[in-house]
């Protein structure tokens, strides 16, 4: 660990001392724990949402928040806020701890335990800020169980109703409101839930840009537009050898077909538009047998909402013609549907400047998966911290990011909550910058 994790740790942020900044061991030691966790022997991480390792997770996060002394509150949804003592709407920091099922050691949690630890960095030095603050992990961010993705977030805030989200299952059956009982954590506070003074979330890039540039903290805009779909494909089985290619009704080759028009429709939309199909099944999935039907998924994102819309026009007009010319069904199913955010100009210029008083190099960039603060948004101002993934790896074992990148993560995040607390954000960019909002919550 560098001077970066240490420096200053237990001293106030004036009076003539070291800036303040979090304890790096104790931040790298909590992640190291969770990420044990539904640990793979891979090296990754699969806590799946309202899982059994999920139980896990959750209990583990909450038995610091209880030692630290915070308020914790558990919502219909499952969403997990601990608050400090205090007057008036708490500044927010969050994620999740929910992960892919080849899910990595930070994505999600680094925002959690990064919180925890600026609350828990603040206890330490007798620093008290003008309001109170507030750290959660929402259910069900990633959407690889239960869609849409970001659900706990999107309830917390009033976009889906409760009685919808609960009702939602997996593919086997099982719906949010069932698993959240079974792993008790069906709790007993409203959703929406109250409104934060403002909500600021650090995490990983989990892509390659900040390393490629050599920047070290991302300040991010927004966050880019997505639309998922099911399609379903349905054809007529045949066996493969009799059958002329000209008289089939093949949906495993119309199922290939989606999946080539959606990589060409980004290539010709151009950057950032993307586009994945991620899941793909057929039957009956036999060698010798033209495939009956066929379920895939398909991702497109983009940060421009009517370049969205329109890779989503394409796409159906695409499909209509397949139907026709291969004699086969199609039908879908929207999954998720979340128009382009762009988050409060105050907030991201905040986060900039604090990261470059903090010797920092910085750049702005949109954040090309979804993430919680897209949801909080909505309703208070909101913004993101990006910190580099090495190689932009992420949903994977191979996930990586150093641990100094992550410590310096947090510091700016420790500023970056001091100075919207001190009321910072609405007094704008003017006056004596993030270390006068610190000092106003000493």
């Amino acid at each position: 660990m560098t001077a970066t994790g240490q420096e200053g740790h237990g001293r106030g942020p004036r009076g003539g001392t070291a800036p303040l900044r979090v304890d790096g061991e104790r931040l790298l030691g909590r992640l190291a724990e969770l990420a044990g966790v539904g640990a793979t022997p891979d090296g990754g991480c699969a806590r799946l949402a309202l899982s059994d390792a999920d139980r896990a997770g959750r209990d583990l996060v909450v038995g610091w928040m209880t030692a630290l002394g915070l308020e914790v509150r558990v919502d219909e949804i499952g969403n997990v806020v601990a608050s400090t003592p205090g007057v008036g709407a708490p500044v927010m920091m969050g994620s999740h701890i929910d992960t892919v099922t080849t899910g990595g050691r930070f994505d999600g949690n680094l925002g959690v335990l990064g919180g925890l630890e600026v609350i828990e960095t603040l206890q330490d030095s007798g620093v008290t800020p003008p309001r109170p603050l507030a750290v959660a992990f929402f259910t069900d961010e990633e959407g690889s169980r239960f869609s849409p993705d970001m659900l706990g977030s999107l309830a917390y805030v009033g976009g889906i109703g409760v009685a919808e989200a609960l009702a939602i299952t997996d593919v086997g059956g099982a719906s949010v409101g069932g698993e959240l009982r079974r792993i008790g954590y069906a709790g007993p506070h409203p959703c929406p839930g109250p409104v934060p003074h403002a909500y600021v979330e650090l995490h990983i890039e989990q892509g390659p840009v900040l390393e490629a540039e050599g920047v070290e903290i991302g300040v991010v805009e927004g966050v880019q537009g997505i639309s998922w779909q099911e399609v379903r494909v349905e054809g007529q089985a045949n066996h493969a050898g009799t059958t002329p290619m000209g008289m089939r009704h093949d949906a495993g080759y119309a199922a290939g077909a989606i999946a080539t028009f959606v990589r060409r429709l980004a290539l010709e939309l151009g950057s950032p538009q993307v586009g994945t199909v991620g899941s793909l099944a057929l039957e009956p999935g036999l060698v010798n047998v033209v495939a009956r039907s066929a379920r895939l998924t398909v991702d497109l994102r983009n940060t421009d909402e009517l370049r969205l819309a329109e890779a989503e026009r394409r796409l159906a007009a695409f499909l209509e013609q397949l139907a026709r010319d291969e004699g086969v069904g199609v039908a879908t199913r929207r999954l998720a549907r979340f128009a382009p955010v762009a988050f409060d100009p105050g907030v991201i210029d905040l986060v900039e400047r604090i990261a470059r008083a903090q010797g920092r190099s910085t750049m702005r960039l949109p954040a090309g998966a979804g993430h919680d603060a897209q949801m909080l948004a909505r309703v208070c101002p909101a913004g993101m911290i990006f910190v580099p993934s090495a190689g932009g790896i992420s949903h994977s074992p191979l996930e990586r990011t150093e641990p100094d990148a992550l410590v310096a993560g947090a510091n700016v995040l420790l500023e970056v909550v001091l100075a919207l607390a001190a009321g910072e954000l609405a007094a704008g960019a003017g006056g004596a910058g993030p270390a006068a909002g610190a000092a106003a919550g000493a």
